[in-house]
This record gives structure tokens, C-alpha cells and sequence, in this order.
């Protein structure tokens, strides 16, 4: 059986498909302002990627902030699913699940099968998702991609108290100018993120098994300061994390009798 998802997310446009599954394609494309157009090319490159064509395809299931306007969907499902779908599926232990995108940071608690028991979302403030990185890169006048492997470099801890990207930033650039190293700097964005995350994470429940989703999963800054906010809790990420949203919806397509 062949199934694709696609994860019309905010940042990006995502497509995954799997045959029995197992994945066999998949891409990704900026969103823009196109963003039906853009999914349509999504689709098209991860079918190439595949080496199907859309008529091969069964069923099509889309997820995330805009899957009211996938193209050529059969159904649409929630982030939250799945994320704990995929997350079951790539590290079948997984009982706590992490996922942090552009606009909003999750996280949930589900069974051995991937239902979802129990989530949170920081959905009022960017404080605890991506949008906060690439402000905080901003102030300090680094590139985002730069801005993980720069607080690896830190010697010294310190804090950033404000609860609002934008108090946030004013305090960034306020310790700049008190001539604190930007590495420090780069730490405490990534340990207060970290902190606001795990916060979530106890509300729902921690597990010893916690799967790490979503494009903030490759900045290694952020995944430093997450593991030491975990306390010793095993963190598995996927090679592909931002990927785990179209992988769910893929799961959920082929799922369905």
C-alpha cells in the first residue's frame, strides 16, 4: 500500500511517502505565500523521490497549521497525532514526546500504539519554539545555524528571565553591551527555551523514553540544553526530525481500513 502525508506547516511544506510502512520519498519546500501551489511541488518531488506516480498513491493525509488547504487530500489530521505516531513508529519505546517547530513547541504523552494520552502546547508566545532562536540570532548578530554550535562554547552559565521574545531580545542585547561573552549568551536563549519546554513536559509527564521532533531538533545548542534540563531522561531524535509531521500523517493514511 502506497500512503503519503503532507505537513502544510508555517516555515515549510513537507511531504512524506511510505510504501508498507516504509518511507520511499520524500521533500521539502519553503512555504511562501503560494502555499497550495508550493504543496503541489512538494508532492511532485517526493513522487520523483519515490519513483510513483500520484495515481500509485492511495490515500493522502495532511497535517499541520494549514491542512485545511493541502491539495488533493482525502482527510486531515492533528500535529499532536502525528507527532506521537511517528515518534511510536521511529522508536517504539517512546512514551514522552518533544516536538518544536517554527511557531509553537508541543508536548505530549502517549501509549505503546502512538494515541496520544496527554498533551501541552506553547501556543501564546514564541518564548519556547523556533521563532525564538532566530530572534535571539538576530540580536546577537549570528546566523540561527551558527547560534547552536556557538553556545557549545560557553564557560560561564548565566540566565535570561524575561518571558517574551521581545523583552528577551532587549535583554539579549542588554548583556552584549555589558561586554558578556556571546557564547554565554547563546547558552542561556538555548537553557531557557530548554527550561520552558521541559516545564511543559512534567505537566504532561515524564517518561525515561522521550523522542525529540521538529526542525529545532538539529540545532545542537538547543539539544545540549535540553538534555541537561531532562536530568538524565535517554533522548532519541530522528535523522530526519523535521520531517515527523508528514511521516504521522503518512502512518495515519495508512492506518485507516
Amino acid at each position: 500500500m502506497i500512503t503519503a502525508g503532507i505537513d502544510m506547516g508555517s516555515k515549510t511544506i513537507k511531504v512524506v511517502v511510505l510504501r508498507d510502512g516504509q518511507v520511499i520519498g520524500q521533500a521539502i519546500e519553503v512555504a511562501g505565500f503560494e502555499t497550495v501551489s508550493t504543496a503541489r511541488a512538494a508532492m511532485e518531488a517526493a513522487l520523483r523521490c519515490a519513483g510513483v506516480t500520484r495515481g500509485e498513491v492511495q490515500r493522502v493525509v495532511a497535517t499541520g497549521a494549514g491542512r485545511e488547504e493541502a491539495p488533493d487530500r482525502d482527510r486531515t489530521v492533528t500535529e499532536v497525532g502525528c507527532a506521537a505516531r511517528a515518534a511510536v513508529h521511529l522508536f517504539p519505546d517512546t512514551r514522552t514526546v518533544i516536538e518544536v517547530g517554527a511557531e509553537e513547541g508541543r508536548a505530549i504523552r502517549c501509549d505503546g500504539k502512538g494515541r496520544v494520552l496527554d498533551f501541552a502546547i506553547n501556543e501564546k508566545c514564541a518564548a519556547g519554539a523556533g521563532a525564538f532562536t532566530e530572534a535571539m540570532a538576530r540580536a546577537l548578530e549570528v546566523s540561527v545555524e551558527e547560534l547552536g554550535p556557538l553556545s557549545l562554547n560557553s564557560e560561564t552559565a548565566i540566565s535570561i528571565n524575561a518571558q517574551c521574545v521581545v523583552f528577551a531580545e532587549s535583554e539579549v542585547v542588554s548583556l552584549i553591551h555589558g561586554n558578556v561573552a556571546k557564547a554565554d549568551v547563546a547558552r542561556a536563549v538555548h537553557d531557557a527555551m530548554a527550561s520552558r519546554v521541559v516545564s511543559m513536559v512534567r505537566r504532561v509527564g515524564l517518561d525515561p523514553a522521550v523522542t525529540l521532533l521538529g526542525g529545532l531538533a538539529r540545532n545542537v545548542g538547543f539539544v545540549d540544553s535540553l538534555r541537561r534540563n531532562l536530568e538524565g531522561s535517554a533522548l532519541n531524535i530522528p535523522a530526519d526530525p523535521e520531517l515527523s509531521g508528514a511521516l504521522g500523517a503518512a502512518l495515519a493514511a495508512a492506518a485507516r481500513p
